[in-house]
C-alpha cells in the first residue's frame, strides 16, 4: 500500500480557494484538508447549497479527495478568536458553535468527505474546569450524532492549551460520549502536537491509536515550539511516522499543514511534497 497525502488549505490562505485547490493538485497531492473560513468557503455566506455543489463538482474535476477542517481563527466573531466555542458560558453561543460544526458536516457530507475534525477550544477563565467538560460531552454528543445521521465521520483533534489537550484527554473524551449513547468520535492527530506536549512518540501514538484514528495532520516542529514548520526544519522523525502508517495500514490522508507559509505559497506547498521521496527511499519497497 502506499500513503496519501494531502495539503491544508490554511497554508494557501492567501489564495482565492479555486487558485489554491489547483496549486494543490498541480502539486501532485492526492487531497486537500479544507479550512473553512470567511475567505475560504464561508459556510454563512449565501447561497451555500450552490456554492458547495461547485465545490463538490472542483475537487471531483481536480481528483482531489477531502477533510473539512474547522480551526479557522474569526468564522464566528471577527473581534474574538475564536468565539464562541462548545465550551463558552453562553448556551447562545455554544448553539452557534454547534451550528458551525454542523455547516461543516453538511459541507464534507456534500463533498463526499472522509472526515470532519474539530477543536475542543479554550475554556474562558470564569468558567470551572466540570462545566466546562459537561458543556463539551454534551456538545460533541450532539454532534456526533448529527454527523453520523450525514454519514460522515466527526473527528476530534487534541491541541495544546485547549480542553482536549492530550491523547489521553481524547480517550476520555471518546468514553463520555460513548455513556451518553451518541455516535462514536473518531481522532484527528497532529503529530507535531505531540512534540508539544511530549507525552508520546509521535510514532508509538499512530500505532497506539491507529483503530480510531481519522485523519492525521503533518509538519515539522522544535520540541516545545508551537510553530509549524517545513520538513527537515524541526526535531519530527518523519520517516518513523510515514512508517508507523504504512505498518498499521492507515488509509485516511496524511495532511501537510503549513499555516504559517500562506504568505508565500507557491514554493512551500510543492517543495514539501517533494522533500518526501528521501523519506520513501529510506522506508524501501512500501513506499510509492
Amino acid at each position: 500500500m502506499s500513503l496519501r497525502f494531502a495539503y491544508n488549505t490554511n497554508g494557501v490562505s492567501n489564495h482565492r480557494i479555486e487558485d489554491a485547490l489547483r496549486l494543490i493538485a498541480d502539486s501532485g497531492y492526492d487531497g486537500v484538508a479544507l479550512t473553512l473560513d470567511p475567505h475560504h468557503f464561508d459556510p454563512f455566506a449565501p447561497d451555500l447549497e450552490r456554492r458547495t455543489r461547485t465545490l463538490a463538482a472542483l475537487l471531483d474535476q481536480l481528483g482531489l479527495d477531502v477533510v473539512v477542517e474547522t480551526g479557522a481563527r474569526f468564522p464566528l466573531d471577527p473581534r474574538a478568536r475564536p468565539e464562541p466555542t462548545l465550551i463558552s458560558p453562553s448556551e447562545e453561543g455554544r448553539e452557534r458553535r454547534l451550528d458551525f460544526l454542523r455547516r461543516a458536516v453538511d459541507i464534507c457530507a456534500a463533498c463526499g468527505g472522509e472526515a470532519m475534525s474539530f477543536w475542543a477550544d479554550v475554556p474562558h477563565r470564569e468558567v470551572d474546569a466540570e462545566s466546562a467538560w459537561h458543556w463539551l460531552v454534551e456538545g460533541v454528543a450532539r454532534l456526533s450524532d448529527y454527523a453520523a445521521s450525514r454519514g460522515v465521520v466527526a473527528a476530534v483533534e487534541p491541541e495544546p492549551g485547549m480542553r482536549v489537550e492530550t491523547v489521553d484527554d481524547w480517550v476520555r473524551l471518546q468514553r463520555e460520549v460513548a455513556r451518553r449513547g451518541a455516535a462514536p468520535i473518531r481522532l484527528a492527530l497532529d503529530v507535531g502536537h505531540l512534540l508539544m506536549t511530549q507525552e508520546r512518540v509521535p510514532a508509538d501514538a499512530v500505532r497506539e491509536f491507529a483503530p480510531v484514528l481519522s485523519t492525521l495532520a503533518l509538519e515539522d516542529r522544535k520540541h516545545g515550539v508551537h510553530e509549524h514548520l517545513p520538513f527537515g526544519e524541526g526535531a519530527l522523525d518523519v520517516r518513523s511516522v510515514l512508517q508507523a502508517l504504512l505498518d498499521v495500514g492507515y488509509g485516511g490522508l496524511v495532511c501537510v499543514e503549513l499555516s504559517r507559509d500562506a504568505h508565500r505559497a507557491p514554493p512551500p506547498v510543492p517543495q514539501a511534497l517533494e522533500w518526501l521521496p528521501d523519506v520513501w527511499e529510506a522506508l524501501g519497497p512500501k513506499g510509492p
